[in-house]
């Protein structure tokens, strides 16, 4: 099964979870699945989806083991803005609702040993150089418009640590302000829909600070096949002043 590879464990329960009766069917729907964890929308996607799919079979213990409702709330707030971009809601076979608390044996999420717990220590006070303050925004978008390749209005569903980069997934659809780079990038790049703040891990990003909400604009360069952040604003005025600032932007001669 294409989906669970390297989990872990190598027999699973059947039926399954989701009442697939045959590794057949258990790996023909969970095929459907497999672009889900291309977009790394959350570490432990692949462990709660496998827990449904091929559910562990353990010797000792005759009942399945459920995925823990902290693991499935957890992937579902990640994932679900970047699966309604695509138009696909969380569906009710996922309800989290249904899963045990924890006070019972379940699946946990993982914590990934070789990725240190991020703490306002860790973060510091660096400010990552992408992530200019609301006092300079505007005129560090002016600046690097016409050096970037790429420039998007959005809105954001969520972000994610990749290793030490941090993945910014758009919600909904971008507006495209400016786009340089050649149509075989462009279609590359439209196929991952996400955006990249490399080492954003060591640093901290006002933009991405508190609730993910409101407009954004994005700037940034094709670097081998991903789509990598030169500035991101998030904008602090009414929507109005946002789309001045956007005429004065596109009037530029780059």
């Amino acid at each position: 099964m294409g989906l669970c590879s390297g989990i872990g464990y190598r027999e699973m329960r059947l039926p399954n979870l989701l009442g697939h009766d045959s590794p057949r069917e258990a790996q023909q729907h969970s095929a459907a699945w497999m672009p889900l964890l291309g977009k790394h929308c959350h570490r432990d996607t692949q462990r709660f989806l496998c827990s449904l799919f091929a559910p562990v079979c353990l010797p000792d213990i005759t009942a399945p083991v459920f995925p823990c409702r902290s693991l499935c709330e957890a992937v579902r707030d990640a994932c679900l803005p970047v699966m309604s971009a695509f138009g696909f809601p969380w569906p009710e076979m996922f309800n989290c609702s249904r899963f045990p608390d924890g006070s019972e044996l379940c699946v946990p999420g993982e914590k990934d040993p070789n990725r240190p717990e991020t703490t306002d220590m860790s973060k510091g006070s660096v400010m990552c150089e992408v992530c200019s303050p609301d006092s300079e925004a505007e005129r560090e978008i002016q600046q690097n418009f016409c050096k970037s390749q790429f420039a998007f209005r959005l809105r954001i569903g969520s972000s994610s640590l990749d290793g030490a980069d941090v993945c910014v997934f758009p919600q909904g659809r971008s507006r495209v302000l400016r786009w340089e780079a050649g149509q075989q990038e462009q279609q590359s790049a439209m196929m991952q829909s996400a955006l990249w703040l490399l080492e954003g891990q060591n640093c901290s990003c006002q933009a991405l600070d508190g609730p993910l909400a409101g407009s954004y604009i994005a700037l940034g360069d094709m670097q081998n096949g991903r789509m990598v952040l030169r500035r991101l604003v998030k904008w602090s005025r009414d929507e109005k002043e946002l789309k001045k600032f956007i005429r004065t932007l596109m009037r530029q001669v780059c």
